[in-house]
Order: C-alpha cells, then sequence, then structure tokens
C-alpha cells in the first residue's frame, strides 16, 4: 500500500539520524582514546571543507570524512576562506601545518598513534582524525593567538615594560610601525612585509587590550565596529545601490559618513577627523578628496594648472618672511591637487623623489671619492657635471 504524504513529511530523514548516530561513536571513540572533555568546546569539521572553515587551534578537532557521514562529496564546493588564500591556502595539509606545526600529534580512528600533522598525506583524511588542542602561547597563526599574549604580558606576572604602558606611551611605537609598513609598500609584497604587518597589528591589539582592562571597548568591538562600517558604506556590493566607478563609490561613501553623522546629530564637517598627526602632503590630499567629493573642485585640470601659474606668480611677488611662507604653502597645496587631479598620491611622488636624489647624490659622492676630491671642493658645476654622469649612469641600469 503506498504511504500517505502525511507519513511520508513526518518520518525523519534518514541521512540526519545516520549522521548523528555516527559523529556520536566518533566522539565517544575520540574521547575514550584520549581524554578529552567535549563540554569544554569541540570542533567537528569535515575534511573536504578544511580549507574553507575558520579553526580555533585552543580547542580540540574532529575531522571526519564526508563519506563516513553518508554524504556524497561531489555535492560540497569548498573554496579557501578569506585570509587564508596565500601559499599553501586550498591545501588542507598547509593549512594544517601553519596553524598546529608539523610536529603536532594527530590521533587516527581505528589506526595506531604515533602520526604527527607532518607525517599526513592527502589519503591521511579518508579516515576520521584527531588534534588535541594547542597551548594558546604555542598556537601562533591562531586568531586569538596575539590577544591572549598581549593580555598574558599584561597580567601582573607579566612583562615590566608592557604594564608600564599606557595609550599615550604606545603612540609614537604605532606610528613608527605604521611608517615601516609604509616603506615596506614601496616595492611588492614581500615576506618582510608579512613582518612588519605583524608588528603594526601588535599594535592594535595592545590598545584594545588596554580599553579592555579599563572596561571601555575589546577587541571583538573594534573587529565588529569597523566590519559593520564597511558593509554599510558598501551598499553596492552588501545591498541594492549601484556604484560603476571607483568615483562613485568615493562619492557614495561620503553621502553615507553625512547621513550617518545628521543621524546621530554629529556636528563634525566632512573635515574633521583627518588626522593632525598626519604628514602634511597626504592630509592635504585627503581634504581636497573629502571636498571633491562634495562638488569642489576644478571642472578640469586646466583650472588647477592655471592656478599653479598664479600661486608661483604670487611667490615671487612675496616681499616679506612671513608672506612667502603663506605663498609657498598655498602653492604646495595646489600642487597636490595637481597631483590628486593626476591620478597621482603626492606623499609617494615626493618619497620617491627624496629615494631617487638619495640614490643619485650618493653615486656623486662615489665618483668624487674615485678622483680623490671632496664634494666641498668642488664648485657647483663640478658637482652638476657629477650629477649629470650619476644620472645618466642611473638611466643606463
Amino acid at each position: 500500500m503506498p504511504r500517505s504524504p502525511a507519513k511520508e513529511r513526518t518520518r525523519p530523514p534518514r541521512s540526519v539520524s545516520q549522521e548523528g548516530r555516527v559523529l556520536d561513536a566518533l566522539v565517544a571513540e575520540a574521547r575514550l582514546r584520549w581524554g578529552f572533555d567535549p563540554a569544554n568546546g569541540l570542533q567537528v569539521i569535515a575534511g573536504e571543507l578544511l580549507v574553507a572553515t575558520p579553526l580555533e587551534p585552543t580547542r580540540p578537532l574532529l575531522i571526519v570524512p564526508l563519506a563516513t557521514l553518508g554524504i556524497d562529496q561531489r555535492v560540497v564546493t569548498s573554496e579557501p576562506l578569506p585570509g587564508r588564500a596565500g601559499p599553501g591556502g586550498g591545501d588542507p595539509l598547509a593549512v594544517l601545518g601553519r596553524l598546529y606545526g608539523a610536529d603536532h600529534p594527530v590521533g587516527r580512528i581505528g589506526a595506531p598513534d604515533g602520526a604527527t600533522v607532518g607525517s599526513l598525506t592527502g589519503e591521511s583524511f579518508d579516515r576520521p582524525l584527531f588534534l588535541r588542542p594547542v597551548a594558546p602561547e604555542f598556537a601562533l597563526a591562531g586568531p586569538w593567538a596575539l590577544p591572549w599574549i598581549s593580555a598574558r604580558l599584561r597580567a601582573p606576572d607579566g612583562c615590566p615594560w608592557d604594564r608600564e604602558q599606557t595609550h599615550l606611551s604606545l603612540r609614537k611605537h604605532l606610528l613608527e610601525e605604521a611608517y615601516e609598513v609604509y616603506d615596506v609598500l614601496e616595492g611588492e609584497a614581500t615576506p618582510e612585509l608579512a613582518a612588519e604587518l605583524g608588528d603594526l597589528w601588535l599594535q592594535i591589539v595592545l590598545h584594545a587590550q588596554l580599553a579592555a582592562e579599563a572596561g571601555i571597548f575589546d577587541l571583538t568591538d573594534v573587529q565588529a565596529a569597523i566590519a559593520s562600517k564597511i558593509v554599510r558604506r558598501h551598499p553596492h556590493v552588501f545591498g541594492d545601490a549601484v556604484a560603476n566607478t571607483a568615483s562613485d563609490v568615493n562619492r557614495q561613501w561620503e553621502r553615507i559618513k553625512a547621513d550617518e553623522r545628521a543621524a546621530t546629530d554629529d556636528s563634525k564637517g566632512a573635515l574633521d577627523g583627518i588626522s593632525r598627526s598626519m604628514p602634511a602632503l597626504a592630509a592635504s590630499q585627503e581634504m581636497q578628496d573629502r571636498a571633491a567629493n562634495l562638488g569642489y573642485d576644478w571642472p578640469s585640470i586646466e583650472g588647477v594648472l592655471d592656478k599653479v601659474a598664479e600661486e608661483t606668480e604670487e611667490f615671487r611677488q612675496a616681499d616679506t618672511d612671513v608672506d612667502r611662507a603663506e605663498e609657498f604653502g598655498d602653492l604646495v597645496f595646489v600642487l597636490v591637487n595637481l597631483a590628486r587631479r593626476s591620478g597621482i598620491d603626492a606623499e609617494s611622488a615626493v618619497r620617491a623623489a627624496n629615494a631617487k636624489f638619495g640614490r643619485r647624490f650618493a653615486n656623486v659622492e662615489r665618483a668624487a671619492a674615485a678622483r680623490g676630491v671632496a664634494l666641498r671642493d668642488l664648485d657647483f658645476d663640478a658637482l652638476d657635471a657629477l650629477w649629470d654622469a650619476a644620472k645618466a649612469e642611473e638611466r643606463m641600469t
């Protein structure tokens, strides 16, 4: 006799109960063999989804093949987790190696002990695997390792230097680390950049730790605030808005900021919030970017060039030190706008010019030393000739 539709609907799906029984048995065996308490937390992850799943190395991990659960792996897709797309990001062996280390022991259900992360192969994921948790101070690649280390350094029995720090005393270190990242970013991404980004991240984590100790906010608040802001200000990605160009995005960003200020009765203007500690060229470009996003800008680059000529003439005509300083500032400000309208980052351009001058002047010094003369003993024409030679040599390399 055919089953009634009602009975078909009320019958529990077989695959769900089968998965539950299999998992219960695996957890029981892992608990018996390796002595962990699942009440303290247990990660259960399909091996086929390992690269796409956030892992916390300080919690026990049970890796179960989909086939063991009776699930067809062909219906499952897996892309590397964002932030895990670097070297080996799509390889589960590499992911485990980076998070746990090659020497970390691995329990294999249905096989003797003695395996380590470094001894695993692709075929190892054909059977359930169990990884013990890593102590926080050794879970160096986990997302909460550095916050834990920072809290430990600030503990009563931690590091005397770290315990003395305040937001104010750490401020110079934050600036130094940001500049070191900036220096490395002038070239291609290298392992050195990873190290410098880590140094900068430490400063952020330390400030969050100090705030947590004062009961103001903690790192989760920092992460939630920036994540929610980015989602809110990208409605063309996370909503129904349309932005076809980077300029559209910038204008939309400033409109949303203005709406947010209005909604919270924030009386700050469009130029408020630009750091007083920013390098002057960078601050100038940011100011002019914001003003342009609100429509205050020359219609074409010709207007900027005319303004450069005007400010240059005013500088020539200035007859006091105070006037010359003011006109010079106006001229540089307009030159920054010329850079902005030309798609040039003014700060980076001047830094590149400084570096180029440094290289060429070093070549001039070497050339003078090779001739056995001191630079201070040469007149301008001789120095200029050495400079031209250094410039020509650099262009040939």
